[in-house]
């Protein structure tokens, strides 16, 4: 049988990403003068962080059909919709950002 807190931990997890994904094109577009810093490196972990909590989110949602819990699906998942979408557009949009301030200030150098 399935433990519930185990599965808690996943929006916990998701959460946690989604604040890194927007974390760290922020850091770097504030870093955007420092030439030892990755900013390729920096998008692609920001990225992945944010692929790897929609993903989380989607473990959650499937625990929640493993267990019949369908009105807890049902109440939660036009949220969700809306939580991700917001969390995909702003970390593409940041990190959109980010490269091209750091290609402004790589190409000025």
């Amino acid at each position: 049988m399935f433990n519930s807190f185990d599965y808690f931990w996943l929006n916990i997890g998701s959460l946690v990403l989604g604040l890194i994904a927007w974390i760290i094109p922020i850091v770097s577009i504030m870093q955007r003068n420092k030439k030892a810093t990755n900013h390729s490196i920096m998008i692609l972990l920001s990225m992945g962080a944010c692929a790897i909590a929609l993903w989380f989110q989607l473990s959650y949602s499937n625990y929640l059909v493993e267990i019949n819990d369908l009105t807890a699906l049902m109440d939660t998942i036009g949220t969700l919709n809306w939580v991700a979408a917001i969390l995909l557009i702003v970390t593409i949009g940041l990190n959109i950002i980010s490269l091209a301030t750091n290609r402004k200030i790589e190409q000025a150098n």
